[in-house]
């Protein structure tokens, strides 16, 4: 039976900077075995955990790239349309009957991809063979950014101090790309109970796939743009940020990889504060804390908060409410234009997803796990850690989250982070019209011409979150409620009217 060292592509999909590839190859080189590589699309799991169609799609168009990348070091490459992660074990388990397997691939963190790794090593045990998993994922491994009790921070400015210090004394090491193979295998036996792979249903067509185009966007990013990004990177009318998120959701580029760049780039410039080479390097440590945090806490991979307490709240959510604030229909610009954009691109600004998410949470009073959900079914760039993390953040519910007592007001907001309304206007042609002042606000003077009313009266909905967080988090104090009986009727009645 064949020897076959198999590299199982999930969210690495890159030929630079990839350990299992390279691991797999050095080991085949000591076995004389072949090299392959494997994806199995989980379709199933996938609208399961509420992966977005156009991320879906963006990976289908990445697997088909990579092959062809990987033809070029003369690895074929096996693409198989499965099911969920249950299904994943059979598939294996065919392609031992004929080949003799190890398997490498890079390690994952959620629940049910742990599971299903589990799941996959036993059976390849059973085989003699195993599942070699690679801790690349993160620049800095999970459980080795500790505190001086050995645990892992819960919050976000000394986890930062100590990775920094790790980075300084251990540097990171780039994967370089494979050299093409010799004498390696050409074809693969047949699985004639497995689909190929299909085309997603959204599209990601704006989005380049070829690795080469998106590492040269993170070169071009880091040589010139990254320079003003701790300036520009808040305002959505402005292209500051890299765009690269989506990519390092799915592996494409790795983190490690962008921090080399910004090291060649900026040597002098990034490690020091105030700079944009920093602030976007703190970026890509806030993915590392949140990965670590994961698995620390697992319980947040079942949605529960970190902060206990806040599970007391008694949310208010309303499906009418909810439904608006997803179709871009509350009536506050900046917010209905945030979720336009993220609705007809798959896409949103950072700044916007804070603002956004802080108004359904503290402005309509709905669970956070309610916009958690949304976003990942919407967002190209959906990673579970860090939605996850940016959410309880927003919600104040989770580790180093905002207090509960800061609140975003979305219009200065607006008038802060799109001052002109170039932004607005893009994505809410209904404001077009409008000058500068009216766009943040155009329900006084002027009006948005078949624009929708506010569904919230921020000033009274702001009073009454600071009154649910406070029952839960002071609830033996017998002060009077931040809103008195009279004053929360007047406030109901203010809703009532806006429907």
């Amino acid at each position: 039976m064949t020897k076959l060292n198999l590299v199982w592509f999930r969210n690495d999909l890159r030929c630079f900077d990839n350990q299992a590839l390279c691991s797999a190859i050095e080991h085949a080189n000591k076995i004389g075995a072949s090299v392959a590589a494997v994806f199995i699309a989980t379709e199933q799991s996938w609208v399961k955990h509420d992966m977005a169609p156009i991320k879906q799609d963006l990976i289908r168009r990445r697997v088909n790239a990579l092959v062809q990348e990987l033809a070029l070091l003369n690895i074929p490459m096996f693409c198989i349309e499965g099911q969920s992660f249950s299904h994943v074990p059979d598939i294996f388990k065919q392609l031992s009957q004929h080949y003799s397997l190890n398997v490498f691939a890079q390690r994952e963190y959620e629940l049910n991809e742990v599971n299903r790794d589990s799941s996959v090593n036993t059976l390849l045990n059973e085989q003699g063979s195993e599942l070699i998993l690679c801790n690349t994922q993160c620049v800095m491994e999970p459980n080795t950014v500790l505190n001086q009790q050995g645990q892992m921070y819960k919050v976000f400015t000394p986890f930062k101090k100590a990775w920094l210090a790790k980075l300084e004394l251990e540097g990171i090491r780039c994967f370089a790309k494979p050299k093409a193979l010799t004498n390696n295998i050409q074809h693969l036996a047949e699985i004639p109970t497995l689909k190929q792979m299909k085309e997603g249903d959204g599209s990601s067509s704006s989005w380049c796939v070829s690795e080469h185009e998106v590492l040269e966007k993170m070169r071009l990013f880091c040589q010139d743009k990254v320079h003003d990004y701790h300036n520009s990177r808040d305002f959505p009318a402005i292209d500051g940020t890299s765009l690269l998120s989506a990519y390092l959701s799915i592996g494409v580029i790795s983190a490690t990889q962008c921090i080399a760049r910004l090291q060649v780039e900026h040597e002098q410039s990034w490690c020091l504060n105030q700079t944009g080479a920093h602030t976007w390097l703190s970026e890509l440590i806030w993915r590392d804390f949140y990965k670590h945090i994961l698995v620390a806490f697992p319980k947040l991979i079942k949605h529960q908060p970190f902060q206990e307490d806040t599970a007391n709240i008694c949310w208010g959510n309303s499906p009418l409410l909810f439904a608006k604030w997803c179709n871009g229909q509350t009536g506050y610009p900046i917010v209905d234009a945030a979720m336009r954009q993220l609705n007809e691109t798959g896409w949103m600004h950072n700044r916007l997803r804070m603002i956004s998410a802080s108004f359904l949470v503290k402005d309509l009073h709905i669970d956070w796990r309610w916009g958690e959900r949304y976003f990942m079914s919407k967002l190209i760039d959906g990673d579970f850690a860090a939605n996850n993390g940016g959410w309880q953040w927003a919600a104040s519910t989770g580790t180093d989250a905002a207090p509960y007592f800061r609140i975003f007001n979305p219009v200065s907001q607006s008038q802060k982070f799109d001052p002109k309304g170039i932004f607005i206007r893009t994505f809410v042609p209904e404001l077009r019209a409008c000058d500068d002042k009216d766009v943040h606000w155009p329900h006084d003077g002027v009006k948005g011409i078949g624009y929708a009313k506010p569904i919230v009266d921020h000033k009274w909905a702001r009073l009454h979150t600071l009154e649910m967080f406070s029952r839960v988090k002071k609830p033996h104090e017998e002060n009077l409620p931040l809103i008195s009986v009279s004053e929360k009727t007047v406030w109901q009645d203010k809703q009532n009217k806006l429907f």
